[in-house]
């Protein structure tokens, strides 16, 4: 591996077959080297899962000038475990996870295989980012969301980021995005959650659907709400999620 190049390791949860990765190897091809470790399949709504109670392994689609392409038959953070331990031959200068078939705001990054994988790279000290695009099509138009993830890419390589933090970011499906905005995670939940159908048996089974619901009062420097304006939303996430304030009172009380 070319070592004066930055090296970049590049993953995501819809597989190595999506577009929108493969959009993403092509707006970072010239900011170093490449190397993409991303799941065989689909592996949307995985978190921070991983596998261990079967093998994984992984196969070289690709290799070329700055590229390096495998498949991985794990989990996302698999893909990144994989990769920083036994196919890199050093530390990665930057990990992009993505670029995320639908959105990954609010209460979302407790599911999304996307920011699992970005989690993971900040886990081993790696500057990492989760990239998103509200359109959910396999289709999507992707102009936009590289355009964003190319400029942050850049940022991150050149200043990097604190320890223990790893960045969000959402790009709304629009041709002409206004810009970034730095925000805050938006408070909230998904309601309705499932949809009723049934199957050949003519047994109930349910669909994962549902609508986000910000909680109110609406904090007006949320993620959803710079979406909705035109805006990117840009959250810095911690993998440390002790709540310092309520220590002191935890401690008085469980006091006997």
């Amino acid at each position: 591996m070319a070592k004066e190049k930055p090296l970049i390791l590049i993953t995501n949860d819809d597989g190595i077959g999506a577009k929108g990765i493969n959009e993403l190897i092509v707006c970072l091809k010239d900011l170093g080297e490449l190397v993409v470790m991303a799941p065989d399949g689909p592996r949307s709504g995985m978190a921070s899962s991983i596998t261990s109670l079967v093998p994984i392994k992984h196969t070289l689609i690709k290799k070329e000038n700055d590229l390096t392409v495998y498949s991985c038959s794990g989990t996302p953070v698999d893909c990144v475990k994989l990769a920083i331990n036994e196919v890199l031959d050093r530390k990665p200068d930057l990990l992009v996870s993505g670029i995320n078939h639908g959105t990954n705001v609010a209460v979302c990054v407790h599911y999304s295989g996307t920011l699992g994988a970005a989690a993971e790279g900040c886990i081993f000290g790696v500057p990492s980012i989760g990239v998103s695009l509200t359109d959910g099509d396999p289709d999507a138009d992707f102009t936009e969301t590289c355009r964003f993830a190319r400029k942050l890419s850049r940022k991150i390589l050149r200043s990097g980021l604190p320890e223990g933090i790893y960045l969000n970011l959402n790009v709304p499906d629009m041709p002409h995005v206004k810009g970034i905005k730095v925000c805050r995670q938006a408070r909230g939940r998904w309601t309705n959650e499932f949809v009723h159908s049934h199957n050949a048996k003519n047994e109930t089974v349910y669909w994962l659907s549902g609508n986000f619901e910000n909680a109110r009062p609406i904090q007006q420097d949320n993620d959803t709400l710079a979406l909705e304006n035109g805006y990117a939303s840009l959250v810095p996430c911690k993998i440390d999620v002790t709540d310092y304030s309520f220590l002191d009172q935890l401690k008085d009380i469980i006091k006997d």
